[in-house]
């Protein structure tokens, strides 16, 4: 996976780029929050659960239906976060969808359950130029946590950044 703090990347670059009329900051922070969630899987390894189990890390939390489903949830307060209904429901699931999605593109692990409840198997992106990142802190603050930032920083967050820019200049014009 990526660093928990690189699944912001995502939400970030569409606040960028859609601007702040259509994201509100409330709305842009919850898709920060809501962009990590899907690795709260990890508690399920210090409890016991199989890495490979659906409900394993990069299981079922990393599917697109729970991204629909937690996004409705989270669409469900709109008003609070200073936006449309729609608008929320939209944000709020490219945010968590693009946690999976992004997850597939490191070079470790078992895959990820983007299919979850029609189909348990696990995917990988066809290029994986991420490097997967340890899952203890301690791993990352070594040489192998530095790694895995040079990558992030030119695989994600740089796309990211120029995808932001990208869209925010084609809405100017």
């Amino acid at each position: 996976m990526p660093t928990i703090v690189t699944h912001a990347a995502a939400p970030l670059a569409l606040r960028l780029g859609l601007g702040g009329r259509a994201i509100s900051t409330r709305l842009a922070a919850c898709g920060m929050i809501a962009s990590m969630l899907p690795d709260l899987d990890v508690v399920g390894l210090r409890l016991g659960v199989s890495y490979a189990s659906q409900y394993g890390h990069r299981g079922f939390t990393h599917s697109l239906a729970v991204a629909a489903v937690a996004a409705l949830v989270g669409a469900c307060f709109h008003r609070r976060l200073r936006t449309g209904f729609f608008c929320a429901l939209l944000f709020l699931f490219a945010a968590i969808a693009s946690h999976g999605l992004l997850d597939t593109f490191t070079n470790g692990g078992r895959g990820v359950a983007l299919l979850w409840p029609w189909s348990n198997e696990r995917f990988f992106a066809p290029w994986r130029p991420i490097e997967v990142s340890p899952l203890g802190v301690s791993g990352f603050f070594s040489a192998r946590g530095a790694e895995v930032l040079k990558s992030e920083l030119t695989c994600v967050w740089a796309p990211a950044l120029a995808a932001g820019l990208a869209l925010l200049a084609a809405r100017r014009r």
